[in-house]
């Protein structure tokens, strides 16, 4: 058997620790993606209300304003 040169073991170790690395980034970024986000802020009827928004007025009701005369 041939001896191997100490560059080329060192090499050999450093190209899979990037594999391994490169591999367990992969499988974070798949375990991420697959479980829906827990930081999502969702409004409550409360909240909307305190902002002005609630569900009590019919939009369809709204009166609008006529558009400029310069738009006609």
């Amino acid at each position: 058997m041939a001896k191997r040169s100490r560059t080329a073991v060192l090499k050999r170790q450093r190209e899979a620790r990037k594999a391994e690395k490169q591999a367990m980034k992969r499988e974070k970024r798949e375990v991420r993606e697959a479980e829906p986000t827990r930081n999502e802020a969702v409004a409550t009827a409360d909240d909307l209300a305190g902002y002005g928004f609630s569900d009590d007025e019919d939009p369809s009701a709204e009166t609008t304003d006529p558009p400029p005369p310069w738009l006609v």
